[in-house]
């Protein structure tokens, strides 16, 4: 059997998404900035992808910015922000230190360009308290920036609360949705985000396709100079393909979100509890306050690479984190940030959970994995040792 459980790196493009895409290739080709009828037909699919997605969110068209990504929506999203509050004498900002690396990276830049960055502990369960952004605001605080649901353990953050603070302290309120959009109910203005980012292959959508939401009234940063497209703000030749993939992917995830979130979220409860049984397995992230699909566990005793080899010999598909850093030989800062040491942190395992995926995966799931750990754990000196101690 083959199982897929690794939909927080990736998805597979639903058959919705891709039945809107395929025309855009042989008949809605042009190119929508075009004046000519071709072109006008595809800069019809680009407005109607706006208007589908900016509905779901409960945005205006015109707050919709199409991009190739979240990473590319987050660092325009803290380029605006930080560029606005510059000219304002504004140069400190308010983050976490479980967000994506688009994030952190682009802090790291504007550190060292001269902004100040408070960056909020997020605790044993992984989850930002409202009071701790209420004192990390001052008043020369341009941006909060705090992501809806974390990519690794997938805990769900008080947004509409950090939100509705940030909206009465008159400061500017950004959230990295990338792993909530499709999952979770998003409404912008109920949830008082001022910015917000969002990715296709999040949802099962295409890859190369994203969102950067900008409320109207915010000036918008450019980042990629070189065009018109976008209103000005984002030079190149929209994909329109991948932007109807996105908007059809999207509508299908929001429409059936009620039925897929408690099917998901039994998947996921019947793989955490089968994975608790055994012998020094913790659970990282609050068990509730998590993403529908998410499952994130520490494996004391053996190295989380090694688990993952052995699982794909079974036809299992996970991870140990980010996707983005699988190439690090780095403990998870994520991980580290919820109180981990470097021993514990190395054997995490992240399995992630979609619609597609079925009770009988999870069954070949929990009957491949025990006996796996087991002959790790066998030939483990850190696991030996940990027994002695005990």
């Amino acid at each position: 059997m083959n199982v897929y459980a690794d939909n927080a790196a990736t998805t597979k493009v639903s058959k919705a998404a891709l039945d809107a895409m395929l025309p855009c290739f042989t008949e809605t080709y042009g190119n929508a900035s075009s004046p000519h009828h071709i072109g006008q037909e595809a800069a019809k699919l680009l407005i109607a992808s706006r208007k589908t997605i900016a509905d779901l969110i409960g945005a205006e068209p015109s707050e919709i910015i199409f991009t190739s990504g979240g990473s590319e929506a987050d660092n325009q999203a803290l380029v605006t922000a930080a560029n606005l509050g510059a000219k304002k004498g504004k140069k400190h900002i308010i983050s976490t230190k479980i967000e994506h690396h688009a994030i952190l990276h682009t802090l790291n830049k504007l550190e060292r360009e001269g902004f100040e960055v408070t960056y909020l502990d997020v605790y044993e369960n992984g989850v930002v308290r409202l009071e701790d952004v209420e004192k990390a605001i001052r008043p020369d605080t341009a941006l909060v920036t705090v992501m809806y649901a974390n990519n690794e353990i997938g805990t769900i953050q008080p947004i509409k609360e950090i939100g509705a603070l940030c909206k009465e302290k008159g400061v500017i309120f950004h959230t990295d949705a990338v792993q909530a959009a499709g999952h979770l109910p998003i409404n912008v203005k109920e949830q008082n985000i001022d910015m917000l980012s969002l990715s296709a292959h999040k949802f099962h959508g295409p890859k190369g396709a994203g969102v950067f939401f900008v409320r109207r009234g915010i000036p918008i940063s450019a980042i990629i100079e070189g065009g018109a497209q976008e209103r000005g703000k984002r030079a190149g030749t929209e994909n329109i393909p991948a932007i109807v993939g996105m908007a059809a992917a999207f509508q299908e995830a929001c429409d059936n979100m009620a039925v897929n979130m408690p099917k998901v979220q039994a998947l996921r409860d019947k793989l955490i509890g089968g994975l608790l049984k055994i012998e020094e397995v913790i659970l990282n992230g609050d068990r509730e306050k998590r993403l529908p699909g998410n499952v994130n566990v520490s494996v004391k005793g053996i190295e989380g690479e090694s688990l993952l080899m052995m699982l794909d010999i079974q036809g299992i598909c996970a991870s140990s984190g980010s996707a983005c850093t699988s190439g690090s030989l780095d403990p998870s800062h994520v991980l580290l940030a919820i109180g981990l040491i470097h021993e514990v942190a190395h054997g995490s395992l992240r399995l992630s959970l979609s619609e597609y995926n079925t009770e009988e995966e999870i069954d070949y799931i929990l009957e491949k994995l025990p006996p796996i750990v087991e002959r790790l754990r066998s030939m483990s000196p850190v696991w030996k040792r940990m027994k002695e101690v005990k």
